[in-house]
């Protein structure tokens, strides 16, 4: 497996120049165009967050139990990620706060948010998830989603030039390398890609863990994705992008995939096979072509993933846009399509609803702050 990996790694990677090698320097972050995410916002959603990130009830939690000593509450389950309704929430509640304090170090809600995080990643913390997650019966808990978030956060505070996010990510360390092994081996073993517009979407996973192999300098990971990708996707034609979306998606299969291929391919390579797998993009933004999805009931669970399906839209509009050479004449359709479904979902995140408000702003801070894009 090892070496068809890095021999695919080689076939996938070895031209893009556009994208953060395994061993690129990490880069400060910065707002990038559309709605622009200035101190008023970044303080709006930090709030989000700092409600949530310890607010055990209400809770659901995907927990198998062996026996009577199995039923315990959430902080003693996972005493770091026990808040914001489920674990994978909690995770990105905590790379929320993570990225905001990084890109607004002097805002007033920065010394809370800190104060947030340290209570969280504690080496106690830290070693009481690790060893849940070594628990017998717990192989697939969190897989991909929570787990690729996890990395996701690792990657926030590995590329802070800040001591306390450096502490932060020494004492993540521990369940950092544990949920990479797991997310690695999967993907060796993995024999289908998972087309879903849910919490199983192989693609958009990869995507979140291979920008975190970058930071971290995994080149091993980078080669296992990059085998991935070939065997999964690289044959991929005509995407049923009229079939989207299915009544509870926040991911869409068609955008995902493609998210997670201009971060593999080169752009000439990125191009042409993107002209394969969605040859419907025009080339003229005047054009209508994609248009944002409809939300009936913001108090449902599950329909409120509508919401979060056009921000990650468009966010992953906007990468596939930035993977493609600087002339390809799609890029204006795409960046028009992107920002109607900004629109079309900034004004709706309020958090007047619990079942959106706990994890909706991450998706908000991850599209305005432009990260997992070059």
């Amino acid at each position: 497996m090892r070496h068809l990996a890095l021999l695919a790694a080689c076939i996938l990677v070895g031209a893009n120049a556009h994208a953060a090698g395994p061993t690129s320097p990490a880069r400060e972050p910065q707002p990038q165009s559309g709605a622009p995410l200035d101190a008023a916002a970044a303080a709006r959603f930090a709030e989000f967050a700092l409600t949530c990130l310890h607010e055990e009830y209400p809770n659901h939690i995907s927990h198998t139990l062996s026996s009577d000593a199995d039923a315990k509450p959430p902080h003693e389950l996972t005493p770091a990620f026990y808040g914001c309704y489920d674990w994978h929430s909690d995770v990105h509640g905590h790379w929320l706060l993570v990225r905001l304090v990084h890109l607004f170090p002097n805002a007033d809600f920065a010394t809370r948010a800190r104060a947030a995080i340290a209570q969280s990643l504690t080496p106690e913390h830290i070693a009481g998830e690790v060893a849940y997650l070594r628990q017998e019966d717990r192989g697939s808990f969190e897989r991909p989603y929570g787990l690729a978030w996890l990395l996701a956060l690792s990657a926030e505070l590995r590329g802070w030039n800040d001591g306390q996010a450096q502490a932060w990510a020494a004492t993540l360390r521990p369940l950092e390398t544990e949920a990479a092994t797991r997310l690695e081996n999967w993907a060796g073993k993995l024999h289908y890609p998972i087309r879903v517009g849910e919490h199983d979407q192989t693609a958009f996973a990869f995507g979140l863990v291979w920008d975190w192999a970058g930071v971290a300098h995994d080149a091993q990971m980078r080669s296992v994705l990059a085998y991935a990708a070939r065997r999964f996707y690289y044959q991929d034609r005509n995407c049923p992008l009229s079939y989207e979306p299915s009544g509870e998606d926040f991911l869409s299969p068609c955008l995902g995939e493609a998210d997670f291929m201009r971060r593999v391919l080169g752009p000439d390579d990125f191009a042409r096979w993107l002209a394969g797998f969605l040859p419907d993009i025009p080339k003229n933004a005047r054009k209508p072509w994609l248009l944002p999805a409809v939300v009936i009931d913001r108090a449902d669970p599950k329909l409120a993933h509508t919401d979060g399906l056009n921000l990650s839209r468009a966010w992953m509009l906007e990468g596939i846009a930035s993977g493609l050479p600087a002339s390809d004449r799609r890029i204006p359709a795409l960046q028009a399509s992107a920002q109607l479904h900004r629109d079309a979902a900034l004004p709706n995140i309020t958090g007047e609803h619990y079942v959106g408000g706990h994890w909706l702003p991450t998706f908000v801070v991850y599209l305005m702050s432009g990260a997992g894009r070059p």
